[in-house]
C-alpha cells in the first residue's frame, strides 16, 4: 500500500484544484493534437465557395454552411464503387488476420514443434523491416500469382499480419497450462483446444486485431496505387487523390473527399471501442 501511495503523482493525482487543471489541460492540449485537424477539415469542408478558407484569422465555423463540396465529389468520382472496393478489401485483410492470426499464434503459443524458436524469431524480425523495403518483392510476389490488378492482390499481402499473429500467441499464452493439460486428458484435440479454450479466452485481442486490421486496410493509399490500374477497381482512398488534380485550387472538395473517407472508420470505431477497449485490458480466463 504505502509502495503505491508513493507511485502516485503530487499534482495529477491529487485531487486538487491544480491536479485538476493540470489535468483538464492536458486533455484539452491532447484534444487540439488529436480532433483538431479533424474538425478542421470538417469545417472547410461546410464553407461555401464565396466564403474566403485562407483569412488572416482562422475562422472554424463557416459563416454560410454549405454541402456543395460532398455533391461535387458525388458528381466527379463514384465514391459508392470504391467505397465497395475498399469494403472487399477490408473484409479480405480482417478475415483473412483473425483466421490466420488466430492458427498461427495457437500453434506458437501451445504447440510443441521442432523450430518454434526459428518462426518465432522470424517473425520478430519481419517487425524490424519498414513496409518500404519489402513492397518491391510483394509487388513481384502478387504479379507473378496472377493478382495483379485485383482486390485479392491489394488484399494478399496484410491477410496475416506478424504483429497480430504475435498478438494472439500472447493472448494464447495467457491460458494457464493446467486448464490445457485437463482438456488434453479429457480427449480434446488441437482444434477443440482452440475453439472451446482458446477462442474464448481471445475474444478481446480479436476484436482489437479486426478493427486496427480494418482502419489499415481501408486507409492504406501507397500499395493499392501500385497494385490497381484499372479505374472500376481502385479502392476509395486512391479515388479520391483524383479530386487532388481536379479541384486542386478548391480546398473545399478536397476537405469533403477527406471526410467521405474518414465517416466510415469513425462509425466503425465509435459502434465497436467498447470492444477495443475490453480487449486491450482483457487477458484473464474466465472460469
Amino acid at each position: 500500500m504505502n509502495s503505491q501511495l508513493k507511485r502516485r503523482s503530487p499534482v495529477f493525482d491529487a485531487v486538487t484544484p491544480l491536479g485538476l487543471t493540470a489535468r483538464y489541460l492536458t486533455l484539452l492540449v491532447v484534444l487540439a493534437i488529436t480532433v483538431g485537424p479533424m474538425l478542421w477539415e470538417l469545417s472547410t469542408s461546410l464553407k461555401s465557395a464565396t466564403e474566403d478558407v485562407y483569412t488572416a484569422t482562422p475562422r472554424l465555423l463557416p459563416a454560410h454552411p454549405s454541402t456543395a463540396a460532398y455533391g461535387q465529389v458525388s458528381r466527379t468520382v463514384p465514391i459508392a464503387k470504391f467505397a465497395l472496393n475498399s469494403l472487399i478489401v477490408a473484409v479480405f485483410c480482417v478475415g483473412g488476420n483473425l483466421v490466420g492470426a488466430t492458427a498461427a499464434g495457437y500453434a506458437l503459443a501451445r504447440l510443441k514443434f521442432r523450430g518454434r524458436r526459428l518462426v518465432l524469431g522470424l517473425f520478430l524480425a519481419t517487425l524490424v523491416l519498414p513496409g518500404e523495403v519489402t513492397v518491391i518483392s510483394q509487388y513481384q510476389t502478387v504479379t507473378r500469382l496472377g493478382f495483379g490488378n485485383s482486390l485479392l492482390g491489394v488484399a494478399l499481402p496484410s491477410m496475416i499480419g506478424a504483429l497480430n499473429v504475435l498478438l494472439m500467441r500472447n493472448a494464447f499464452l495467457a491460458i494457464p497450462a493446467e486448464l490445457e493439460d485437463a482438456a488434453v486428458l479429457d480427449g480434446a484435440n488441437v482444434w477443440q483446444r482452440l475453439r472451446y479454450l482458446g477462442l474464448p479466452s481471445a475474444k478481446g485481442t480479436l476484436s482489437v486485431i479486426a478493427i486496427l486490421t480494418f482502419i489499415a486496410a481501408w486507409d492504406d493509399f501507397l500499395w493499392p496505387l501500385l497494385v490497381l490500374q484499372s479505374p472500376d477497381k481502385l479502392t476509395l482512398t486512391v479515388g479520391l487523390s483524383y479530386l487532388h488534380s481536379v479541384f486542386s485550387a478548391d480546398p473545399r472538395t478536397m476537405a469533403a473527399g477527406t471526410m467521405i473517407a474518414l465517416v466510415p472508420v469513425l462509425v466503425l470505431f465509435t459502434a465497436l471501442q467498447r470492444f477495443f477497449f475490453r480487449g486491450v485490458g482483457e487477458g484473464a480466463v474466465k472460469g
